[in-house]
């Protein structure tokens, strides 16, 4: 399979060399410094996308590409608010895009632990849910979207959270006042790759789940298998498609 990299930095090198490793050939490594490059790559030589480039470049690389009948594979965050309008022309083209917040199967299992968590903690409202999430200090947007994935699985079963709040963006004051918000603590230090806790405190005790990464290893591997896995495909997908959905 010939693969698009849209994004080469740290992430996109590491998926260049896992898909590499799985016998896949890279079509184009297209960044910032190269990005008129991109007209000049034909057509037919891109069987599939691998988008891990910026927030600001995210939405135009995805439509570009959709454009021109590619499927992509998304996993660059901190451009949700255009994700309405980009599975829209995803569907108008007859494309096919594939977004997470994050590829690796070991997050994604971990995303249906914090909704089981979640869902327990319903009938004990004496417990104070907040989340803290580590990245290296590269990454531009805060909080993570795996971070507020988790807050979205959060309130999926809390019904009295209705919002994520960034606890940089709010006083003391917002903070002890916000009942209907799950609050996210962003953290940026060294080159962490990648670590998330969901805790719910108690005036007695806590409880506390987390997911460390170890390197960006498992998100390369899962975006990889997600390119893989669309080809062929039509429509907008996520994680609990490539994984199989909870029943």
């Amino acid at each position: 399979m010939n693969i698009l990299l849209l994004g080469y930095g740290k992430m996109g090198k590491t998926i260049e060399q896992t898909a590499l490793e799985r016998g896949h050939q890279i079509a184009g490594r297209i960044d910032a410094d190269n990005h008129a490059d991109l007209d000049h790559i034909p057509q037919e030589s891109v069987d599939a996308v691998i988008e891990f480039s910026s927030p600001e470049s995210a939405v135009e690389n995805i439509m570009y590409c959709l454009e021109r009948g590619w499927p992509v594979v998304c996993g660059t965050t901190g451009w949700l608010s255009y994700r309405p309008e980009i599975e829209k022309i995803c569907l108008e083209k007859k494309g096919a895009f594939f977004y997470a917040s994050n590829y690796s199967i070991g997050v994604n299992l971990f995303f249906r632990l914090n909704k089981t968590l979640a869902q327990f903690m319903r009938n004990y409202p004496s417990y104070r849910v907040s989340m803290t999430e580590i990245h290296h200090t590269e990454k531009k947007d805060a909080p993570s979207g795996t971070a507020i994935t988790l807050a979205e699985g959060v309130m999926e079963h809390l019904p009295n959270k209705r919002r994520w709040v960034s606890k940089e963006s709010n006083s003391e004051s917002a903070r002890i006042d916000s009942t209907d918000a799950v609050e996210i603590e962003s953290l940026r230090e060294g080159a962490v790759p990648g670590t998330h806790t969901v805790r719910y405190d108690s005036d007695v005790d806590r409880i506390e789940i987390s997911h460390v990464a170890y390197s960006r290893q498992g998100f390369a591997l899962g975006a990889v298998v997600a390119a893989e896995w669309i080809v062929g495909r039509e429509g907008v997908f996520g994680m609990d498609d490539l994984l199989g959905r909870d029943e």
